[in-house]
């Protein structure tokens, strides 16, 4: 009785095996959820930072995080110049970073820093190996907007580590993100407002909804 029953179990398990189904079999299938609702806000510039993460390029503008083949970062560069513009007038602490490759004069010109702008150099998590917690604690920051490239890269990291090792609320303006591609924008979009604790203090927004 004990023999049958574990045949009887283990062609179950194997049956069940045979029919699962992973996310890499059913990706064509796939739905889009509906687009999460952009949000206005109003940042209190006395405790808000503005960080610009790797708008830059290398030598030829091929090269870098935001070169002529990454043309979703070199569209959205009027509209953080924009929202950088509309910071500054407001008094907002501004920080900038570059990637492992490039350097604070790489940054594009249209939205580069300020003679006393500091710039942070690191991987995607711009926290890792800089001053930047230093940097921000010492301006009382409890809240950062963050744009720059890239979305699924600089953006995601930091941003996280903000919300998770800093506790602080983060306001992601979707028109001053970019990406290498439409759909990594869609998903990290989808990710500030649905992941577990990120979703309840990240913000997803626009340049001209945010207010101080």
């Amino acid at each position: 009785m004990y023999k049958f029953s574990l045949v009887i179990c283990t062609m179950a398990l194997l049956s069940g095996s045979a029919y699962a189904q992973t996310i890499i079999d059913q990706w064509d299938s796939v739905k889009a959820p509906p687009a999460p609702v952009l949000q206005a806000v109003k940042a209190d510039p006395a405790t808000t930072a503005f960080l610009v993460l790797d708008i830059s390029v290398v030598k030829a503008t091929n090269k870098g995080p935001c070169n002529s083949d990454v043309t979703l970062c070199t569209q959205s560069v009027p509209f953080v110049k924009a929202m950088l513009e509309k910071a500054r007038a407001a008094g907002v602490y501004v920080v900038y970073s570059v990637s492992s490759a490039t350097d604070a004069k790489d940054i594009l010109p249209p939205v580069a820093p300020q003679p006393n702008d500091p710039v942070v150099k690191s991987g995607p998590d711009k926290f890792v190996n800089t001053n930047l917690a230093e940097l921000l604690a010492a301006k009382n920051i409890k809240t950062v907007i963050i744009v720059g490239v890239s979305a699924d890269g600089a953006v995601l990291n930091t941003a996280t580590d903000a919300i998770l090792q800093h506790g602080m609320n983060v306001i992601i303006p979707v028109d001053g993100v970019s990406a290498k591609s439409l759909y990594v924008e869609q998903y990290v979009a989808w990710f500030f407002t649905h992941a577990p604790v990120i979703a309840t203090r990240a913000v997803i927004t626009k340049g001209d909804m945010i207010s101080y």
